[in-house]
């Protein structure tokens, strides 16, 4: 097996760090997870160093203008980032290393590990109504950021080329076998041709789904 980069992109509340997991949990000699660093707060039950690695803005800063970050974004007035030490402790011990960022971090990590050196898979909710159940779950956002977090979805969604696979996460078993089938043998999962059609309904009812929050 040749280790590669494992891109698992989605909106807030998609399901990607909560896939990831659950991929090194079943096969922890196959997938090693790469933890980002943020500036945002712990939520409730977050530890340091295995969430995230919680950094302060000016300590964020100062590791990015030190070279340290593989790719890192502003998302909903937070900084996230993927540190190279990460990628290379999980590949240098020969297991494909699962990064769940943001789309924008997902471009620059293709840039830098192009295919078949990374494979990218863009997670989808299963409906509008089902992300805004589960970002309302959280109890962390008002309603103003809630509106800018399924804003910022939307533009997510419309990057959807920039991907090489497309996967709803409805049940989460059939989509982390789903994961597992495209790092195995990404050429013999073709994207349906559906996706798009499924991302243009999404689309329409996030927008649908601000207007009722504001």
């Amino acid at each position: 097996m040749t280790p590669v980069v494992v891109v698992l992109a989605a909106p807030s509340g998609g399901g990607k760090t909560t896939i990831a997991r659950a991929l090194v949990a079943r096969w922890p000699e196959r997938y090693g997870f790469s933890v980002s660093a943020t500036t945002r707060a712990p939520r409730p039950g977050e530890r340091d160093g295995e969430a995230y690695f919680f950094l302060s803005r000016e300590e964020f800063l100062r590791r990015r203008d030190a070279g340290d970050f593989l790719e890192w974004a502003e998302y909903a007035g937070e900084l996230y980032g993927t540190l190279k030490r990460e990628v290379d402790r999980v590949l240098q011990a020969g297991r494909h290393v699962l990064l769940d960022i943001e789309v924008q971090g997902a471009r620059q990590v293709r840039q830098r590990y192009p295919p078949p050196a990374s494979v990218a898979v863009l997670i989808l909710p299963p409906s509008a109504a089902e992300l805004v159940r589960r970002l309302r779950e959280r109890r962390t956002e008002s309603a103003a950021e809630m509106a800018k977090r399924l804003e910022t979805a939307i533009w997510e969604l419309r990057q959807a080329e920039a991907f090489d696979h497309v996967v709803v996460n409805e049940d989460l078993d059939a989509t982390v076998a789903a994961v597992d089938r495209i790092v195995a043998a990404p050429q013999a999962t073709p994207r349906a041709a559906a996706e798009g059609e499924r991302i243009k309904k999404l689309i329409v009812d996030l927008n649908q789904k601000i207007k009722e929050i504001s």
